[in-house]
């Protein structure tokens, strides 16, 4: 995994470079969704590599309907096509999106909980957090029975447990300590 992950990173930095200079963050993240997607389909993934298949009708196969042959995204599939590295889209698409949350100082939150949390908690959760890191938030919710209650919310690095089930294990330390 961190193999793949160390080879995408390269990729994903050079199409986020590219996508920023011509002011085409969600056009490009689109696109590579679309294209992580269509080799993520085990029918397209067993055709990479497949020496039948020339460049020109790989790179078709991945290109969203919207994209032309002559597209610097295009240009960037045949780049990883002639590099053999269309198998790394997934991780590719997944860094780009890092980036990209970045740039546009949005940080990225899940939140576990047994179960769903109302709009009004999830919003003041969100406020909360965007006080908190002076970012904006893409809250996510998680349904996660063993959570018991409350909630533990990842935010990034940071991991804030309010769950039933993380006092329980608190306590069960301090007791035997």
């Amino acid at each position: 995994m961190s193999e793949t992950l160390t080879l995408a990173r390269p990729y994903a930095r050079a199409a986020f470079e590219s996508a920023r200079a011509n002011n085409a963050l969600a056009t490009w993240s689109a696109s590579l969704r679309f294209a992580a997607q269509a080799v993520a389909d085990t029918r397209v993934g067993a055709l990479i590599g497949n020496p039948r298949l020339g460049t020109d009708e790989l790179v078709g196969l991945l290109l969203p309907p919207d994209e032309t042959a002559g597209s610097a995204f295009a240009s960037f599939l045949n780049l990883l096509a002639n590099n053999r590295r269309l198998a790394l889209l997934p991780d590719i698409a997944a860094l780009f999106e890092e980036l990209k949350r970045e740039s546009e100082h949005v940080l990225k939150v899940t939140v576990r909980s047994a179960a769903e949390i109302p709009g009004e908690q999830a919003n003041a959760i969100k406020l909360a957090l965007a006080k908190r890191f002076g970012r904006s938030i893409e809250l996510t919710q998680r349904i996660d029975p063993s959570v018991i209650g409350g909630a533990v919310i990842d935010a990034g690095d940071l991991v804030i447990d309010g769950s039933v089930r993380g006092r329980l294990a608190r306590l069960e330390s301090a007791l035997t300590h």
